[in-house]
């Protein structure tokens, strides 16, 4: 072998050995991405920061500018939760709690029906029913204060529990429905009928076979369902009573010392205490919440 050929082989041979190096990515499409996200971060915690930042800081220096948490005090969060001026926080917490769990699951049980008919079931007025779920999502909720308010009079349930329930389940039912509905329509057929095939009925399939997979999909939608219930104002406003108020409420009628004036720092550190928790279990469960609303849209 010549030594043109000689070194034609090694040259081969070295590009086979050395490794394939990825192309670089262009730097500027990074940069903007980065900073799409850092502007949209900003903008999304900024108000929650300074709430955070306005509920430390001392009452006299309330409607100080500086962005940097200076003389902290918890005196804020002792009187958001004192019942001294006539607010009951505690109790305000421990309603949303139960209005949000009670609606969750009356809206998480009735949407996983309802989404498994729609994907799996094939019935007269399907499409029909389908459009009046997406026109009851897109009803005004202002519209219903008024009828809402008129008829729970008349039957005795203004300021109940069941008053405030009923509306937020209407309001979480098309997100469930919409949300289960993508998921099951993407489950494999085959895991179903094979199952069918078993002897399993429908609902033991459904039960043993479709729920567990569609476990994650429930999950993320009962969380989503739950920070609806519970950052809802509207209706509860006009709806509830003292004693069955939501948090929502019982922050926009908080009192203080003087009457002329809202105690903004106790309003900040009641907010504070009500967001950081749903910040809190969002972070905790994100990878969760998204493979639950993503997995709907991947097709195998």
């Amino acid at each position: 072998m010549s030594a043109p050929e000689n070194r034609t082989a090694e040259t081969a041979e070295a590009q086979r050995t050395e490794p394939v190096r990825p192309p670089r990515r262009p730097i500027l499409p990074q940069v903007r991405l980065y900073l799409g996200a850092l502007l949209i971060l900003v903008w999304g915690l900024a108000p929650f920061y300074w709430m955070v930042i306005t509920a430390l800081r001392d009452k006299a220096y309330v409607y100080s500018t500086n962005p940097l948490p200076t003389h902290v005090t918890l005196d804020n969060f002792k009187d958001a939760l004192s019942t001294h001026a006539g607010n009951d926080f505690l109790s305000a917490i421990v309603n949303s709690v139960l209005i949000g769990a009670v609606t969750t699951a009356i809206a998480i049980t009735a949407g996983i029906f309802t989404a498994y008919a729609l994907a799996r079931i094939d019935f007269r007025g399907k499409f029909a029913v389908t459009g009046l779920i997406l026109a009851a999502s897109m009803f005004p909720g202002v519209a219903l204060v008024t009828p809402l308010f008129q008829l729970f009079t008349n039957i005795g349930w203004m300021g109940t529990y069941q008053a405030l329930i009923i509306p937020n389940v209407s309001f979480a039912l098309p997100l469930t429905i919409y949300t289960l509905t993508s998921f099951f329509n993407d489950l494999p057929w085959e895991l179903e009928e094979a199952a069918r095939v078993d002897g399993a009925t429908r609902s033991q399939a459904f039960l043993k076979i479709i729920f567990p997979l569609a476990a994650p999909a429930i999950f993320t939608t009962a969380i989503l369902a739950f920070i609806l219930t519970w950052n809802e104002f509207m209706l509860s406003s006009q709806l509830s009573t003292r004693a069955t108020e939501p948090v929502t409420v019982a922050i926009a009628r908080f009192a203080g010392d003087n009457p002329y004036m809202p105690p903004h720092s106790a309003i900040m550190a009641a907010g504070a205490l009500v967001t950081v928790p749903l910040v809190v279990m969002v972070l905790i469960f994100q990878r969760r919440i998204v493979s639950g609303l993503t997995a709907g849209g991947l097709k195998s």
